[in-house]
C-alpha cells in the first residue's frame, strides 16, 4: 500500500528546522522533496528537526536524514537529534562510528636518530612484557606443580597429539630432505679427496647436533606456534578470555599451561626422530649414490655418534620447544581486538620464534664447544 510523505522546513532566526509528516517507509510515493541544498538558506548555524506529524518510518527517513546531516557538516552547521524517535537516534549513532580496519600507518619523514629511538623504545617495551610474561608463567608453573592450577587434561592431551603425532609427516618430508641434501652436497667435497665414508659422519654429527632440533623447532614454529597465536588472538578478540577471567579461572593456567607443557615435552621426541629420519636421507646417498655398503656406512654412523651428542640437542630441542610455545601463547595473548590483529600476532609470533631458535643455537654451539661436548 502506497502512503504519502512530506517535509516541510520553517527558518527562526539562525535556526533552520524541518518538519516530517506522514509516513516515510520504503513504500511511500516520491516525497515533495526539493533539493536539500537549495533548502539551506545563508547564515544558517542550527539544523533541528520536528516529528510531531511523523506517522511510521525506516531506511527511507534515515536516507533523508543522513543527506540533511551530510550538507549540514560540509557548512559547519550543528545538528541538534534530541527531537527525533529514540530508534532513530540510536541508528544514527551506529552509522557515525568509526568502524573497519584501523587506519594505514603513514609514512612521515623522521629523522635517523629519531627512527633510532623509536625502535629502542619499541624494544625496550617488548623486553619489558616478555619478562613480566615469563614471571607469570613461572607462577603458573608453580601453581601447577602445586596443584592448585586449574585446566582441562583433556587439552592437555589434544596438544600432545596435536604437537607429536599430528606432526610427524612434515617432520619426516623436511628432515629426509635435509639429510639427503647434505649428504649429496657433503659427497661432492668428500669425493675431491676420496673420502666418502665420511659422509656418514658428516651427516650424522650435523643432524643430532644441530639439524634435527633445528629443523623440527622451525618447523613447529611455522605450524603449532603460528597456531597458537591464532587460537589466543581470536580468543581476545571474541572476548572469551575475559570471559574466562569473570568466571574465575587464570588464563595462564587454563589456555597457556597445556599448550606449552605439550609442545616442551613433545619436542625432544620430535628432535630424535627428525635425526634418525635424517640420517636415513644420508644413507640413501651413501648407499646409492656413492656405492657406499649399507653395513659400512651403519658402523661408520655409528662410531661416529656418541650418546653427548644426542643429549646436545635434547638440550636445545626443550630450549627451543619453549621459545617456540612463548612467542605463540605471548603474541595471542597481547594481541588487538580486530582480525588484522590476529594476522599481525601470527606473523610476529613465526618472525620472533625462528629468530630466537637461531639466537639460541648459536649460543649454545659456542657453550658446547667451550666446554668440550
Amino acid at each position: 500500500m502506497n502512503t504519502q510523505c512530506a517535509m516541510q522546513s520553517n527558518q527562526n532566526g539562525d535556526t533552520l528546522c524541518f518538519e516530517f509528516h506522514g509516513s516515510w517507509t520504503i513504500h511511500a510515493n516520491s516525497c515533495s522533496t526539493a533539493d536539500i541544498t537549495k533548502q539551506f538558506p545563508p547564515h544558517i548555524k542550527n539544523i533541528c528537526f520536528k516529528t510531531q506529524q511523523l506517522n511510521d518510518w525506516d531506511s527511507r527517513l534515515l536516507v533523508e536524514l543522513s543527506n540533511i546531516m551530510e550538507h549540514a557538516a560540509s557548512q559547519s552547521i550543528a545538528v541538534d537529534l534530541h527531537e527525533l524517535p529514540a530508534g532513530v537516534r540510536k541508528l544514527i549513532r551506529l552509522t557515525q562510528k568509526k568502524t573497519g580496519m584501523p587506519p594505514r600507518k603513514k609514512y612521515s619523514e623522521t629523522g635517523l636518530f629519531e627512527e633510532i629511538g623509536k625502535q629502542s623504545i619499541g624494544v625496550y617495551q617488548q623486553t619489558v612484557e616478555m619478562l613480566a610474561f615469563t614471571g607469570d608463567i613461572l607462577l603458573s608453573y608453580v601453581r601447577l606443580f602445586t596443584k592448585r592450577a586449574r585446566f582441562l587434561k583433556k587439552d592437555l592431551i589434544y596438544f600432545l597429539y596435536d604437537c607429536g603425532p599430528q606432526a610427524l609427516p612434515i617432520v619426516s618430508l623436511i628432515s629426509f630432505l635435509v639429510g639427503f641434501t647434505l649428504a649429496f652436497i657433503g659427497a661432492v667435497q668428500l669425493q675431491m679427496f676420496g673420502a666418502d665414508i665420511y659422509v656418514a659422519n658428516l651427516v650424522g654429527l650435523t643432524m643430532t647436533r644441530e639439524m634435527g632440533p633445528m629443523m623440527a623447532a622451525i618447523i613447529m614454529a611455522g605450524r603449532t606456534g603460528a597456531a597458537f597465536a591464532a587460537q589466543l588472538g581470536t580468543m581476545q578478540v571474541n572476548e572469551e578470555i575475559d570471559a574466562l577471567q569473570t568466571m574465575g579461572l587464570n588464563p595462564l593456567d587454563f589456555l597457556i599451561l597445556p599448550r606449552m607443557t605439550a609442545l616442551i615435552i613433545m619436542m625432544p621426541f620430535l628432535a630424535i626422530y627428525a635425526d634418525f629420519i635424517g640420517i636415513l636421507g644420508g644413507f640413501f646417498i651413501g648407499s646409492f649414490s656413492l656405492d657406499i655398503s649399507p653395513i659400512l656406512y651403519y658402523d661408520q654412523t655409528v662410531s661416529a655418534i656418541h650418546l653427548n651428542h644426542f643429549l646436545v640437542g635434547i638440550i636445545k630441542s626443550i630450549v627451543f620447544g619453549y621459545i617456540v610455545a612463548f612467542c605463540g601463547c605471548i603474541k595471542g595473548m597481547h594481541c588487538g581486538r580486530s582480525a588484522g590483529a590476529v594476522g599481525q600476532a601470527t606473523t610476529s609470533a613465526v618472525v620472533s620464534s625462528i629468530v630466537l631458535i637461531v639466537i639460541s643455537d648459536a649460543a649454545f654451539t659456542f657453550f658446547f664447544n667451550l666446554i668440550g661436548v
